[in-house]
């Protein structure tokens, strides 16, 4: 069955021609009419995918003890910015602010915080979550209205939404991967005659099989040099959590997910979020770039059992009932463990850091 995207997409490549992935990932997620988050509640167990800090407050609350932890290592700054950008419902932020305010009250007492959402659906959500805490928080449409000053900022699953490039082999090179239609007209993808500059690709390219995919995120980095910009300037540690690779390569890692599973990418365009993996290795290259020290990246799982998640989850289940220590066990092994459904090692935490502190759990070479 067609979806209303679908059918705009088919009109638009009709009239003009096929368009590139990039454009086609951006329409999906973000066409004012159709697009998946104009339209959806994506988070959650009712929606389409859930995000780590919907598993346990367990995650948020390890995140909070990282950002104290940097605080106290750039020297305990005042008028400190606290920020998070693409805070989904407001689940993380919440559980961060309750370790602050427990383990920080001077930072909690003189920070200032922000949230960065172009959604009012999800502000509105998001206000709601934060409770008592609302009042001391200004949201913003984007990361350059955050006020200068000392920043510490937290951003999970941010990039992964953010469009990529492909590219794919052919006889004649990698040429730009396009959606176009085929001769049911319906969509397909399809090489283009854009090349890239053989000078952004990884290593082995030449030995690249046809039909081999590379990919390619320009605006990715874009947002992390802002980011990294800021951080060079006013100061401060930028905390990044994602699905991705820690080493560039080759692959297809466009994907779809519609009710928990996996959906053909051109299946159900504004119906299914589309993702795809972060290159850690590109981000890391843009923060060095600017100065910045780079932490990372590391396994999700071994950045939260090194900052005490076992610890802390066996006091979130002391003299509780059977079943919520099981469910506790559960949530850890989700967060920090290996293997299909869990993810302790897809998903990757990068820091970035305008001082030349080390900050743990990161080992001192990263």
């Amino acid at each position: 069955m067609s979806t209303p995207l679908a059918r705009k997409i088919k009109a638009l490549i009709r009239t003009n021609g096929p368009i590139s992935v990039t454009d086609y990932f951006s329409l999906c997620l973000a066409d004012p009419e159709h697009g998946y988050y104009r339209t959806r509640e994506p988070f959650g167990r009712e929606g389409d995918f859930v995000t780590a800090p919907e598993v346990s407050q367990l995650f948020g609350e390890m995140l909070g003890v990282f950002m104290v932890h940097a605080w106290q290592k750039h020297g305990r700054p005042k008028d400190v910015r606290f920020a998070e950008i693409g805070p989904g419902r407001g689940t993380m932020m919440s559980d961060m602010l309750r370790v602050i305010a427990r383990l920080a009250p001077d930072l909690y007492a003189d920070a200032t915080f922000h949230l960065i959402e172009t959604s009012p659906r999800l502000r509105a959500v998001q206000k709601e979550t934060i409770g008592a805490h609302a009042d001391r928080f200004v949201w913003h449409e984007s990361f350059d209205e955050v006020p200068g000053g000392f920043l510490l900022l937290a951003a999970n699953e941010l990039f992964d939404a953010i469009p990529i490039r492909q590219f794919i082999r052919t006889p004649h090179g990698f040429r730009e991967r396009m959606v176009g239609l085929d001769a049911d007209g319906e969509l397909t993808f399809a090489a283009g005659v854009a090349g890239i500059d053989p000078a952004l690709l990884p290593e082995g390219h030449r030995n690249q099989p046809e039909g081999g995919i590379f990919e390619y995120a320009p605006a990715r980095e874009a947002v992390m040099a802002a980011i990294a910009e800021r951080l060079h300037i006013e100061g401060g540690t930028a905390l990044l959590i994602d699905y991705g690779h820690v080493s560039s390569g080759f692959g297809d890692t466009l994907q779809a997910v519609l009710r928990h599973a996996y959906d053909p990418p051109l299946a159900h365009p504004g119906e299914a979020d589309l993702t795809s993996h972060v290159d850690f290795e590109r981000l890391a290259a843009v923060g060095r770039a600017a100065g910045l020290r780079v932490h990372g990246p590391l396994h999700q799982g071994d950045f939260l059992m090194g900052l005490g998640l076992a610890e802390r989850a066996s006091a979130l289940g002391r003299g509780r009932d059977e079943s919520l220590q099981r469910q506790i066990v559960a949530d850890v092994e989700r967060l920090a463990g290996s293997g299909a459904g869990n993810m302790g090692d897809l998903f990757k935490v990068l820091a970035v850091s305008s001082a030349d502190v080390a900050l743990a759990p990161f080992r001192p070479a990263d």
